[in-house]
Protein backbone atom coordinates (compact mmCIF):
# COMPACT_ATOMS: atom_id res chain seq x y z
CA UNK A 1 0.00 0.00 0.00
CA UNK A 2 1.51 3.07 -0.91
CA UNK A 3 1.74 6.06 1.50
CA UNK A 4 1.51 9.74 0.79
CA UNK A 5 2.31 13.05 3.28
CA UNK A 6 1.59 16.50 2.83
CA UNK A 7 4.68 19.04 1.90
CA UNK A 8 5.38 19.06 5.48
CA UNK A 9 5.42 16.04 6.37
CA UNK A 10 2.70 16.12 9.07
CA UNK A 11 -0.17 14.52 7.36
CA UNK A 12 0.19 11.05 6.24
CA UNK A 13 -2.27 8.46 5.01
CA UNK A 14 -2.40 5.34 3.68
CA UNK A 15 -5.19 5.24 0.47
CA UNK A 16 -6.59 2.06 -0.39
CA UNK A 17 -5.23 3.03 -4.09
CA UNK A 18 -3.53 5.82 -5.64
CA UNK A 19 -4.13 6.53 -9.19
CA UNK A 20 -2.44 8.96 -11.35
CA UNK A 21 -4.83 9.69 -15.05
CA UNK A 22 -2.51 11.21 -17.54
CA UNK A 23 -5.57 12.76 -19.20
CA UNK A 24 -9.27 13.99 -18.50
CA UNK A 25 -10.84 11.01 -19.88
CA UNK A 26 -8.53 8.50 -17.47
CA UNK A 27 -9.63 10.83 -14.68
CA UNK A 28 -12.95 10.27 -15.78
CA UNK A 29 -12.58 6.44 -15.96
CA UNK A 30 -10.85 6.02 -12.70
CA UNK A 31 -13.33 8.38 -10.94
CA UNK A 32 -16.45 6.14 -12.13
CA UNK A 33 -14.37 2.96 -11.39
CA UNK A 34 -13.82 4.18 -7.58
CA UNK A 35 -16.98 5.39 -7.11
CA UNK A 36 -18.83 2.27 -8.52
CA UNK A 37 -16.56 0.12 -5.66
CA UNK A 38 -18.36 2.06 -3.14
CA UNK A 39 -15.03 4.12 -2.21
CA UNK A 40 -14.66 7.91 -1.52
CA UNK A 41 -12.34 9.64 -3.74
CA UNK A 42 -9.89 12.59 -2.81
CA UNK A 43 -7.39 14.64 -5.01
CA UNK A 44 -3.93 15.54 -4.16
CA UNK A 45 -1.71 18.06 -6.29
CA UNK A 46 1.48 19.47 -5.05
CA UNK A 47 0.35 18.66 -1.26
CA UNK A 48 1.24 22.06 -0.35
CA UNK A 49 -1.88 22.25 2.39
CA UNK A 50 -1.40 22.08 5.95
CA UNK A 51 -4.85 20.98 6.32
CA UNK A 52 -6.33 16.97 6.11
CA UNK A 53 -7.80 18.38 3.14
CA UNK A 54 -6.55 15.55 0.63
CA UNK A 55 -6.63 12.59 3.02
CA UNK A 56 -8.27 9.54 2.60
CA UNK A 57 -8.28 5.90 2.87
CA UNK A 58 -10.64 5.21 -0.21
CA UNK A 59 -9.04 6.45 -3.65
CA UNK A 60 -6.42 9.00 -4.06
CA UNK A 61 -6.18 10.83 -7.54
CA UNK A 62 -2.95 12.35 -7.99
CA UNK A 63 -3.33 14.77 -10.77
CA UNK A 64 0.34 16.31 -11.36
CA UNK A 65 0.10 13.91 -15.09
CA UNK A 66 -2.88 16.64 -15.87
CA UNK A 67 -0.07 19.34 -16.83
CA UNK A 68 -1.11 20.73 -20.22
CA UNK A 69 -1.59 24.14 -21.88
CA UNK A 70 -4.74 22.84 -23.58
CA UNK A 71 -5.89 26.33 -25.26
CA UNK A 72 -4.94 30.31 -25.02
CA UNK A 73 -6.28 33.14 -26.81
CA UNK A 74 -3.46 36.25 -26.27
CA UNK A 75 -6.24 38.56 -27.38
CA UNK A 76 -8.61 37.64 -24.84
CA UNK A 77 -6.18 36.66 -22.36
CA UNK A 78 -7.91 33.43 -21.92
CA UNK A 79 -6.15 30.55 -21.24
CA UNK A 80 -7.50 27.00 -21.03
CA UNK A 81 -5.10 24.29 -19.08
CA UNK A 82 -5.55 21.19 -17.10
CA UNK A 83 -5.99 21.39 -13.27
CA UNK A 84 -2.67 19.21 -12.15
CA UNK A 85 -0.40 22.02 -14.01
CA UNK A 86 1.90 23.80 -11.34
CA UNK A 87 2.09 27.81 -10.87
CA UNK A 88 5.50 27.37 -11.54
CA UNK A 89 5.43 25.29 -15.00
CA UNK A 90 2.42 27.43 -16.21
CA UNK A 91 4.03 30.65 -15.32
CA UNK A 92 6.88 29.85 -17.62
CA UNK A 93 4.14 29.37 -20.64
CA UNK A 94 2.59 32.37 -20.00
CA UNK A 95 5.67 34.28 -20.31
CA UNK A 96 6.18 32.79 -23.53
CA UNK A 97 2.60 33.62 -24.86
CA UNK A 98 3.43 37.30 -23.27
CA UNK A 99 0.98 36.86 -20.45
CA UNK A 100 0.87 36.87 -17.23
CA UNK A 101 -1.46 35.98 -13.66
CA UNK A 102 -2.40 39.64 -12.44
CA UNK A 103 -1.67 38.48 -8.64
CA UNK A 104 -0.09 35.41 -7.18
CA UNK A 105 1.28 34.25 -3.81
CA UNK A 106 5.04 33.80 -2.82
CA UNK A 107 4.76 29.70 -3.32
CA UNK A 108 4.64 28.15 -7.30
CA UNK A 109 4.90 24.72 -6.37
CA UNK A 110 0.70 23.94 -5.96
CA UNK A 111 -1.38 23.28 -8.57
CA UNK A 112 -3.96 25.37 -10.04
CA UNK A 113 -6.73 23.10 -8.93
CA UNK A 114 -5.42 22.84 -5.47
CA UNK A 115 -4.38 26.80 -5.28
CA UNK A 116 -8.37 27.99 -6.24
CA UNK A 117 -9.81 25.06 -4.62
CA UNK A 118 -7.98 26.40 -1.19
CA UNK A 119 -8.55 30.02 -1.70
CA UNK A 120 -5.02 30.69 -2.17
CA UNK A 121 -4.03 34.69 -2.72
CA UNK A 122 -1.35 37.09 -3.16
CA UNK A 123 -1.18 40.70 -2.33
CA UNK A 124 -2.77 43.68 -3.04
CA UNK A 125 -5.41 45.89 -1.92
CA UNK A 126 -6.66 46.48 -5.39
CA UNK A 127 -6.67 42.53 -6.25
CA UNK A 128 -7.83 39.42 -5.77
CA UNK A 129 -7.12 36.23 -5.09
CA UNK A 130 -5.98 33.52 -7.91
CA UNK A 131 -9.59 32.04 -7.92
CA UNK A 132 -11.43 35.19 -8.78
CA UNK A 133 -9.24 34.76 -12.30
CA UNK A 134 -11.18 31.45 -13.01
CA UNK A 135 -13.64 32.11 -15.96
CA UNK A 136 -14.45 28.71 -16.44
CA UNK A 137 -13.95 24.77 -15.36
CA UNK A 138 -14.23 21.40 -16.17
CA UNK A 139 -15.55 19.18 -13.77
CA UNK A 140 -15.12 15.64 -13.44
CA UNK A 141 -18.42 13.85 -11.50
CA UNK A 142 -19.21 10.70 -9.42
CA UNK A 143 -20.55 9.06 -12.23
CA UNK A 144 -17.54 9.97 -14.63
CA UNK A 145 -18.96 12.75 -16.39
CA UNK A 146 -18.34 16.14 -17.21
CA UNK A 147 -19.66 19.02 -16.35
CA UNK A 148 -18.18 22.40 -17.72
CA UNK A 149 -19.22 25.55 -15.33
CA UNK A 150 -18.49 29.05 -17.09
CA UNK A 151 -19.90 32.58 -16.30
CA UNK A 152 -23.68 31.50 -17.22
CA UNK A 153 -23.47 28.88 -14.48
CA UNK A 154 -24.09 31.47 -11.93
CA UNK A 155 -23.67 29.88 -8.41
CA UNK A 156 -21.90 26.84 -9.41
CA UNK A 157 -19.32 28.08 -10.81
CA UNK A 158 -19.17 30.72 -7.98
CA UNK A 159 -18.69 27.07 -5.37
CA UNK A 160 -16.42 25.56 -7.41
CA UNK A 161 -13.69 28.50 -7.54
CA UNK A 162 -13.28 27.80 -4.22
CA UNK A 163 -14.27 24.11 -3.58
CA UNK A 164 -11.97 22.31 -1.63
CA UNK A 165 -12.07 19.52 -3.13
CA UNK A 166 -15.95 18.60 -2.39
CA UNK A 167 -17.70 19.21 -5.73
CA UNK A 168 -15.83 16.29 -7.84
CA UNK A 169 -12.86 16.82 -9.33
CA UNK A 170 -11.29 19.71 -11.56
CA UNK A 171 -9.86 19.02 -15.18
CA UNK A 172 -9.65 21.92 -16.65
CA UNK A 173 -9.46 25.78 -15.76
CA UNK A 174 -10.10 28.56 -18.03
CA UNK A 175 -8.26 31.82 -16.17
CA UNK A 176 -8.39 35.41 -17.17
CA UNK A 177 -4.73 36.34 -18.07
CA UNK A 178 -3.16 39.85 -18.75
CA UNK A 179 -0.17 41.19 -20.97
CA UNK A 180 3.32 40.20 -19.39
CA UNK A 181 4.68 42.67 -16.89
CA UNK A 182 7.86 43.78 -14.67
CA UNK A 183 7.74 43.99 -11.07
CA UNK A 184 9.91 46.26 -8.87
CA UNK A 185 10.43 44.74 -5.85
CA UNK A 186 11.65 46.56 -2.45
CA UNK A 187 12.67 45.00 0.68
CA UNK A 188 12.98 47.44 3.62
CA UNK A 189 12.98 46.74 7.51
CA UNK A 190 10.89 49.69 9.15
CA UNK A 191 9.41 50.22 13.02
CA UNK A 192 6.59 47.67 13.10
CA UNK A 193 4.84 50.54 14.87
CA UNK A 194 5.06 53.00 11.71
CA UNK A 195 4.04 49.74 9.48
CA UNK A 196 1.02 49.16 11.40
CA UNK A 197 -0.13 52.35 11.68
CA UNK A 198 -0.02 53.17 8.06
CA UNK A 199 -0.58 50.05 6.82
CA UNK A 200 -3.54 50.94 4.74
CA UNK A 201 -1.94 53.65 3.26
CA UNK A 202 1.10 51.52 2.31
CA UNK A 203 -1.67 48.85 0.55
CA UNK A 204 -2.99 51.54 -0.84
CA UNK A 205 -0.02 52.88 -2.56
CA UNK A 206 1.53 49.64 -4.05
CA UNK A 207 0.25 47.47 -6.34
CA UNK A 208 1.63 44.47 -4.16
CA UNK A 209 2.41 45.24 -0.13
CA UNK A 210 3.07 42.92 2.27
CA UNK A 211 5.30 42.69 5.82
CA UNK A 212 6.83 40.25 8.10
CA UNK A 213 7.72 40.77 11.73
CA UNK A 214 9.62 38.37 14.04
CA UNK A 215 7.97 38.23 17.60
CA UNK A 216 9.87 39.85 20.64
CA UNK A 217 11.17 42.42 18.32
CA UNK A 218 10.33 46.13 17.49
CA UNK A 219 11.44 45.64 12.96
CA UNK A 220 8.97 44.15 10.24
CA UNK A 221 10.15 43.66 7.14
CA UNK A 222 7.89 45.56 4.35
CA UNK A 223 7.89 44.26 0.42
CA UNK A 224 6.60 46.68 -2.08
CA UNK A 225 5.83 45.13 -5.57
CA UNK A 226 4.89 47.78 -8.07
CA UNK A 227 4.66 47.30 -11.79
CA UNK A 228 7.74 48.93 -14.12
CA UNK A 229 8.16 49.42 -17.37
CA UNK A 230 11.90 49.21 -16.92
CA UNK A 231 13.64 46.28 -18.21
CA UNK A 232 13.79 42.96 -16.27
CA UNK A 233 17.44 42.64 -14.77
CA UNK A 234 17.10 39.16 -13.25
CA UNK A 235 19.62 37.76 -10.54
CA UNK A 236 22.29 35.56 -11.67
CA UNK A 237 22.78 31.84 -10.00
CA UNK A 238 25.38 32.91 -7.85
CA UNK A 239 23.39 35.84 -6.42
CA UNK A 240 20.56 33.87 -6.06
CA UNK A 241 22.02 30.59 -5.13
CA UNK A 242 23.70 32.89 -1.96
CA UNK A 243 20.38 34.94 -1.13
CA UNK A 244 17.96 32.63 -1.38
CA UNK A 245 19.65 29.31 -0.34
CA UNK A 246 22.48 30.25 2.13
CA UNK A 247 20.99 33.14 3.78
CA UNK A 248 17.42 33.17 4.04
CA UNK A 249 17.06 28.75 3.52
CA UNK A 250 19.55 28.09 4.87
CA UNK A 251 21.12 30.26 7.83
CA UNK A 252 17.70 30.36 8.98
CA UNK A 253 16.98 26.80 9.03
CA UNK A 254 20.11 26.46 11.45
CA UNK A 255 18.68 29.67 13.10
CA UNK A 256 15.23 27.70 13.67
CA UNK A 257 17.07 24.75 15.08
CA UNK A 258 18.60 26.19 17.11
CA UNK A 259 15.50 27.51 18.39
CA UNK A 260 13.67 24.55 18.79
CA UNK A 261 16.27 23.07 20.94
CA UNK A 262 16.77 25.99 22.83
CA UNK A 263 13.47 27.90 23.40
CA UNK A 264 14.37 29.97 26.04
CA UNK A 265 16.82 31.55 24.33
CA UNK A 266 14.07 32.75 21.35
CA UNK A 267 13.51 36.48 21.63
CA UNK A 268 17.08 36.86 21.66
CA UNK A 269 17.71 34.40 18.39
CA UNK A 270 14.40 36.70 16.62
CA UNK A 271 16.09 39.93 17.73
CA UNK A 272 19.14 38.71 15.71
CA UNK A 273 17.04 37.25 12.95
CA UNK A 274 15.43 40.92 12.80
CA UNK A 275 18.75 42.74 12.57
CA UNK A 276 19.60 40.41 10.02
CA UNK A 277 16.74 41.73 7.67
CA UNK A 278 18.33 43.35 4.47
CA UNK A 279 17.34 45.75 2.73
CA UNK A 280 17.25 45.37 -1.53
CA UNK A 281 15.60 45.74 -4.95
CA UNK A 282 15.21 43.30 -7.40
CA UNK A 283 13.37 43.88 -10.73
CA UNK A 284 12.54 41.26 -13.33
CA UNK A 285 9.14 39.46 -14.71
CA UNK A 286 6.25 39.46 -12.49
CA UNK A 287 5.79 35.76 -11.60
CA UNK A 288 10.07 35.52 -10.83
CA UNK A 289 9.07 38.65 -8.12
CA UNK A 290 5.92 36.94 -7.08
CA UNK A 291 7.83 33.98 -5.98
CA UNK A 292 10.33 32.43 -3.40
CA UNK A 293 12.29 29.54 -2.65
CA UNK A 294 10.53 27.65 0.28
CA UNK A 295 12.88 24.35 1.97
CA UNK A 296 12.42 25.44 5.58
CA UNK A 297 9.44 22.87 6.90
CA UNK A 298 6.92 24.73 8.71
CA UNK A 299 2.85 24.48 9.97
CA UNK A 300 1.04 27.27 9.40
CA UNK A 301 -1.95 29.09 10.11
CA UNK A 302 -3.73 31.98 8.38
CA UNK A 303 -6.74 34.25 9.16
CA UNK A 304 -9.20 36.44 6.55
CA UNK A 305 -10.59 39.26 8.72
CA UNK A 306 -11.59 42.91 7.64
CA UNK A 307 -9.48 44.92 6.45
CA UNK A 308 -9.73 48.00 8.97
CA UNK A 309 -9.18 45.01 11.63
CA UNK A 310 -5.40 44.00 10.81
CA UNK A 311 -3.68 46.50 12.80
CA UNK A 312 -5.05 46.31 15.99
CA UNK A 313 -5.30 42.16 15.84
CA UNK A 314 -1.33 41.94 14.89
CA UNK A 315 -0.97 43.76 17.73
CA UNK A 316 -2.84 41.45 20.20
CA UNK A 317 -0.90 38.84 18.51
CA UNK A 318 2.33 40.18 19.11
CA UNK A 319 1.32 41.20 22.68
CA UNK A 320 -0.17 37.32 23.30
CA UNK A 321 3.53 36.15 22.23
CA UNK A 322 5.56 38.36 24.70
CA UNK A 323 2.90 37.95 27.53
CA UNK A 324 2.25 34.09 27.38
CA UNK A 325 6.37 33.88 26.39
CA UNK A 326 5.23 31.75 24.08
CA UNK A 327 8.29 29.56 22.13
CA UNK A 328 7.61 31.18 18.47
CA UNK A 329 10.89 31.77 16.11
CA UNK A 330 9.24 32.03 12.72
CA UNK A 331 7.89 35.56 11.71
CA UNK A 332 4.26 36.62 11.03
CA UNK A 333 3.21 37.32 7.64
CA UNK A 334 0.63 40.29 6.78
CA UNK A 335 -0.92 40.87 3.57
CA UNK A 336 -4.14 42.82 1.91
CA UNK A 337 -6.75 41.33 -0.81
CA UNK A 338 -10.02 42.82 -2.48
CA UNK A 339 -12.77 41.21 -1.89
CA UNK A 340 -14.24 38.35 -3.96
CA UNK A 341 -17.52 36.67 -4.75
CA UNK A 342 -16.81 32.80 -4.64
CA UNK A 343 -18.93 31.53 -2.16
CA UNK A 344 -16.43 29.52 0.04
CA UNK A 345 -13.56 32.23 -0.14
CA UNK A 346 -11.97 33.62 2.57
CA UNK A 347 -12.17 37.07 1.28
CA UNK A 348 -15.99 36.67 0.30
CA UNK A 349 -17.50 39.88 -0.37
CA UNK A 350 -15.39 42.10 1.77
CA UNK A 351 -11.56 43.68 1.62
CA UNK A 352 -9.73 41.92 3.66
CA UNK A 353 -6.48 41.52 5.72
CA UNK A 354 -4.57 37.87 5.91
CA UNK A 355 -2.83 37.25 9.10
CA UNK A 356 -0.92 34.01 8.68
CA UNK A 357 1.31 32.52 11.74
CA UNK A 358 3.91 29.51 11.44
CA UNK A 359 5.32 27.34 13.60
CA UNK A 360 8.69 25.09 12.93
CA UNK A 361 8.48 21.37 12.41
CA UNK A 362 9.01 19.24 15.49
CA UNK A 363 7.40 22.08 17.53
CA UNK A 364 4.23 22.86 19.55
CA UNK A 365 1.67 24.54 17.57
CA UNK A 366 -1.21 23.77 18.99
CA UNK A 367 -1.14 26.24 22.02
CA UNK A 368 -0.11 29.21 20.16
CA UNK A 369 -2.46 28.81 16.58
CA UNK A 370 -5.76 27.77 19.42
CA UNK A 371 -5.09 31.71 20.97
CA UNK A 372 -4.68 33.26 17.71
CA UNK A 373 -7.36 31.40 16.55
CA UNK A 374 -9.75 33.09 19.43
CA UNK A 375 -8.14 36.35 18.62
CA UNK A 376 -9.28 35.81 14.97
CA UNK A 377 -12.58 35.02 15.75
CA UNK A 378 -13.63 38.36 17.93
CA UNK A 379 -13.31 39.85 14.44
CA UNK A 380 -14.97 37.62 12.54
CA UNK A 381 -12.43 35.95 10.81
CA UNK A 382 -12.41 33.25 7.98
CA UNK A 383 -9.72 30.33 8.05
CA UNK A 384 -7.09 29.71 4.71
CA UNK A 385 -9.20 25.96 3.58
CA UNK A 386 -5.49 24.88 3.06
CA UNK A 387 -4.07 25.89 6.51
CA UNK A 388 -4.11 24.80 10.04
CA UNK A 389 -7.43 25.93 11.87
CA UNK A 390 -9.61 23.99 14.56
CA UNK A 391 -13.15 25.35 13.57
CA UNK A 392 -16.27 23.14 11.97
CA UNK A 393 -19.09 23.66 10.13
CA UNK A 394 -21.08 24.96 12.94
CA UNK A 395 -18.92 27.87 13.43
CA UNK A 396 -17.96 28.75 10.21
CA UNK A 397 -21.09 28.89 8.25
CA UNK A 398 -22.48 32.19 9.67
CA UNK A 399 -19.20 33.42 8.32
CA UNK A 400 -20.45 32.70 5.17
CA UNK A 401 -23.49 34.78 3.83
CA UNK A 402 -24.10 32.34 0.30
CA UNK A 403 -23.22 29.33 2.68
CA UNK A 404 -26.29 27.92 2.12
CA UNK A 405 -26.00 27.89 -1.92
CA UNK A 406 -22.62 26.34 -1.74
CA UNK A 407 -24.50 23.45 0.08
CA UNK A 408 -27.25 23.67 -2.64
CA UNK A 409 -24.26 23.54 -5.10
CA UNK A 410 -22.75 20.18 -3.23
CA UNK A 411 -25.82 18.34 -3.24
CA UNK A 412 -26.26 19.07 -6.73
CA UNK A 413 -22.44 18.13 -8.02
CA UNK A 414 -22.18 15.38 -5.64
CA UNK A 415 -25.26 14.76 -3.45
CA UNK A 416 -23.98 11.11 -2.73
CA UNK A 417 -20.76 12.61 -1.36
CA UNK A 418 -18.21 10.40 -2.39
CA UNK A 419 -15.71 13.45 -2.89
CA UNK A 420 -15.93 13.70 0.81
CA UNK A 421 -13.15 12.90 3.59
CA UNK A 422 -13.05 13.59 7.71
CA UNK A 423 -11.84 17.02 6.78
CA UNK A 424 -14.85 18.22 4.42
CA UNK A 425 -17.25 16.45 6.94
CA UNK A 426 -15.49 18.32 9.99
CA UNK A 427 -15.63 21.81 7.78
CA UNK A 428 -18.53 21.51 5.43
CA UNK A 429 -21.07 18.97 7.25
CA UNK A 430 -21.37 15.49 6.31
Amino acid sequence: METWSNWAGDQTCSPAEMVRPGSRDELAASIASAAGAGRRIRVAGSGHSFTETAMTDGTMLRIEGLDRVLDADRSTGLVRVEAGISLRSLNGHLDDLGLAMENLGDIDTQTIAGAISTGTHGTGAGLRNISAQVEAVELVLADGSVRALGQDSGALLQAARVGVGALGALASVTLRCVPAFTLHRIDEPRPVEDVLCSLHELAAANDHFEFFVFPYTETALTIRRNRTDREPEPRGPVRRFFGDVVLENGIGDLMLRFARSRPAAIPRLARTAAKLMAQGEHLDRSHRIFANLRTIRFTEMEYAIPRADGPEALRRVLDLISFERLPVAMPIECRVVAGDDALLSPSHERDTTYIAVHQYHGMEWRPYFEAVEEIMRSYGGRPHWGKRHLQTAETVRDLYPRWADFEAARNELDPGRTFANEYTERVLGA
